[in-house]
């Protein structure tokens, strides 16, 4: 199956010289709608691009590349086929469509987004990502219609009761709980060393320095502030700051620092401390406890991720349904085999 799939692509893009009759290959009929070789060709190239994958399709190396790539892939991509025909089938047969008035409107905003000023720059543009305004439209129209059908088919239909939000946040305490947290100011006295290590002479002189300054910042008085002893005197880069650092979560703190600055109140100073950068002191600036958002102020958020859940659950149990009352004819048992290894990733995926 591998090399058969990987070779799909592999031809179209290989291709060196032009056929004079090409034959169609049918993958799959899904109630009549058939998928055929070159739409999957495309999807694997459109796949390849957005993961921005290089392949040198001359070279041995780099065509085992491409193999391995699509053997990745195409499990995915027939997935998503299948189940994007069903649900836009299901569109069609409720009557949506895209209007030219809609379809006109979203052509002026792929223009402005794209800064594409006339009719030529957007022809050319289309030109490049190898597309007609008819593929486009089509492309468009499929996307809207697969949009209303789970709108109006699955999402409409999603409630969150009390009770779920309630379940979600007793599970979820640590979701809305902040962390303690503070701020900080610092002054550093390093120790300069030589090739032969920190000098005894270097170390008493950086300590009486940060005592001294300790002695300035506990003193009082505008001259003797903390951030402009810290603006001044520090040899730490948050001078530039006056100090500051921060505010930190208390569990980002090594355990030396917490135990030090824990029992601090606000506005206090710290006795000289001995560290790997040399001599600092800590001035406790803010400090904030433990905080767990309420329920009531909690509710919207929980509806959100509840929704968010519940949506992916109802959509896949939905596309299930619409599988099992469309009529799928493979053409192709590797390609089959392909989508139901994609089939086994995605409830491998849904269960995690």
């Amino acid at each position: 199956m591998k090399l058969l799939l990987s070779s799909f692509a592999a031809c179209a893009l290989l291709a060196a010289a032009p056929r004079a009759e090409i034959i169609e290959q049918i993958l799959v009929k899904v109630n009549g709608e058939i998928f055929t070789k070159t739409d999957l060709e495309q999807r694997q190239v459109q796949v390849l691009r957005q993961r921005g994958q290089q392949i040198d399709l001359k070279a041995d190396a780099a065509n085992q590349q491409l193999r391995k790539a699509l053997d990745e892939i195409t499990p995915q991509i027939m997935v998503d086929v299948v189940n994007e025909m069903i649900v836009v089938q299901r569109g069609r047969e409720l009557g949506y469509t895209l209007s030219n008035e809609q379809f006109n409107g979203i052509l002026d905003n792929i223009k402005k987004e794209n800064k594409l000023e006339n009719d030529e720059q957007f022809q050319a543009a289309l030109k490049a990502e190898g597309m007609t305004l008819a593929d486009l439209r089509r492309q468009l129209e499929r996307q809207m219609i697969r949009q209303k059908v789970e709108q109006n088919e699955v999402l409409s239909k999603i409630g969150i009761s009390d009770t779920e939000a309630r379940s979600y946040y007793d599970a979820h305490m640590n979701e809305f709980t902040t962390p303690p947290s503070v701020t900080l100011r610092e002054i550093l006295a390093t120790i300069p060393a030589d090739s032969r290590g920190v000098n005894v002479g270097a170390e008493d002189a950086a300590k009486a320095r940060i005592e001294e300054l300790r002695k300035q910042a506990t003193a009082g008085g505008p001259d003797n502030a903390f951030e402009k002893l810290a603006a001044t005197a520090s040899d730490s880069p948050s001078k530039a700051n006056g100090g500051l650092i921060g505010p930190i979560s208390v569990l980002d703190l090594s355990p030396e620092l917490r135990k030090l600055i824990e029992p601090m109140t606000v506005g206090q100073v710290s006795q000289p401390v001995r560290t790997a950068r040399g001599f600092q002191l800590f001035k406790l600036e803010a400090k904030t406890e433990t905080h767990t958002m309420p329920f009531d102020q909690a509710k919207e958020q929980i509806s959100e991720r509840v929704f968010t859940d519940k949506r992916k659950v109802e959509y896949l149990k939905y596309l299930e349904k619409l599988r099992a009352q469309a009529i799928i004819e493979w053409k192709n048992q590797d390609v089959k085999k392909a989508f139901d290894e994609g089939l086994k990733q995605m409830a491998a995926a849904a269960t995690q």
